[in-house]
């Protein structure tokens, strides 16, 4: 007997699990599966050829999507000052200082999808790492979260910039838009983030780099792509425009 949802299972049954597919065909097949009675929200996982283990193989950073995620995202930003007040003019959901850093602490507060601060501030956010840390919210300069131009960094994280970090066993989980969006849309952002992979490649990785990539929705099937044409989507960008 299936385990999963008759949703899931009448899914499945649209489409070769086995099979490796273009990006946009994979984008129709996601788009025609998703019957959830809410917008779904459409996920690329890539597998990559690195060994996590190893410090200088771990891929991280951040990317803008062209067509944003189509999500709000809720920003706190760890700042004083003048520095308060321009992330508040951005747009920053929570803004704060010592009080911030006293309401995560001693409340748990944590209704917040990205953590911005100021270096100054650092020393005190830094305390908050057994906190934030597994939850993937502690600031770090090398996702572009610890900034002096924290107006900015708010700005780019309310307008579609994503944190990207490879797992323990290599992958990388991004979300590309919603079920709603164009497939112009999704393509567009599977073509930054696989163009970024490409870019962040670590130079200590080696043989085949990209070695599974597939395409979901929040409730739906992964849709297999063909590593090996993942980078055609740029033709199929050129295409459909």
């Amino acid at each position: 007997m299936s385990q999963h949802s008759k949703r899931y299972d009448t899914s499945n049954s649209r489409y070769d699990r086995e099979a490796l597919y273009k990006v946009g065909e994979a984008i129709d097949l996601v788009k025609s599966m998703a019957s959830a009675k809410f917008d779904e929200t459409v996920e690329l996982a890539v597998r990559l050829g690195v060994d996590p283990r190893k410090a200088d193989q771990i891929v991280r950073g951040t990317l803008t999507l062209p067509a944003g995620t189509g999500k709000s995202v809720r920003v706190a930003a760890f700042a004083a000052g003048d520095q308060a007040a321009e992330a508040r003019a951005a747009g920053a959901d929570v803004v704060g200082a010592d009080d911030l850093v006293a309401r995560v602490r001693d409340e748990g507060f944590l209704d917040f999808d990205v953590a911005i601060s100021t270096p100054d501030l650092m020393g005190q956010v830094g305390t908050l790492g057994r906190i934030l840390g597994p939850r993937g919210l502690m600031p770090n300069p090398k996702t572009g979260t610890v900034t002096t131009d924290v107006a900015r960094a708010v700005t780019e994280f309310k307008g579609g910039r994503v944190e990207y970090r490879t797992d323990k066993v290599g992958n990388v989980h991004l979300p590309v838009g919603k079920v709603s969006f164009s497939r112009a849309d999704v393509l567009a952002n599977v073509h930054a983030v696989i163009e970024e992979l490409i870019r962040a490649k670590p130079a200590s990785a080696k043989g085949r780099y990209l070695l599974a990539v597939t395409l979901s929705s929040t409730m739906g099937p992964g849709v297999r792509i063909d590593p090996a044409r993942a980078r055609e989507v740029e033709e199929e960008l050129a295409a459909t425009a």
